[in-house]
């Protein structure tokens, strides 16, 4: 017997849009950049489900969802524009206990730009300062600078850091941050 279903296509990679997964808009820095809250809300993992709607039978079966696992929400905002004069924000979730770095290269944000060939930049081992962030919101998820970040980032503002040496949350952390990619580089300030 064939059973119809519904099939939601939450990826990321066919969407010229970006999404926001679960992130609220009540950073007031965020929603004056952002003209356009129309994004659309992205599953954890951006995968593609299927749902069986033969098997759920009654309404408050389908209103109880699992637990989702802890996570962070991360919006990182590009140093360009786009044509419209908006920020391009990327959304993406991810769990804490990780250098941002790698969360970073993970979900293919720009980290380096144009010190993005090998020899150009020291790879994660916090001696180049080429991977530097702003963090706008969400300082208190951060882990304190390191000697190494205290060195290199001693005439920069105390919002920027070292993507390589700065660990984001603990495993069980859940929130939400604002991240500035390239800040020597952006085209708008931030109040």
């Amino acid at each position: 017997m064939f059973r119809m279903g519904v099939l939601h296509f939450t990826s990321p990679a066919f969407s010229s849009t970006p999404l926001a997964p679960s992130f609220t808009y009540n950073n007031t820095k965020l929603r004056r950049f952002l003209h356009h809250p129309h994004h659309l809300t992205l599953s954890r993992g951006g995968r593609l489900s299927a749902i069986d709607t033969d098997s759920i039978t009654s309404a408050s079966e389908a209103t109880t969802a699992p637990e989702e696992p802890p996570s962070l929400d991360f919006a990182f905002v590009s140093p360009r524009l786009l044509p419209d004069g908006s920020p391009d924000v990327q959304y993406r979730p991810a769990c804490g206990g990780r250098k941002l770095r790698d969360i970073m290269l993970d979900s293919y944000i720009d980290l380096y730009g144009p010190y993005e060939k090998p020899l150009l930049n020291c790879g994660g081992g916090g001696t180049c300062g080429t991977c530097l962030v702003e963090v706008v919101e969400g300082k208190e998820f951060l882990s304190p600078r390191t000697d190494k970040e205290k060195e290199i980032l001693q005439k920069k503002p105390k919002t920027w850091r070292l993507a390589c040496q700065t660990v984001v949350g603990k495993h069980d952390s859940r929130g939400q941050l604002i991240i500035q990619q390239l800040p020597e580089w952006k085209v708008h300030e931030w109040e």
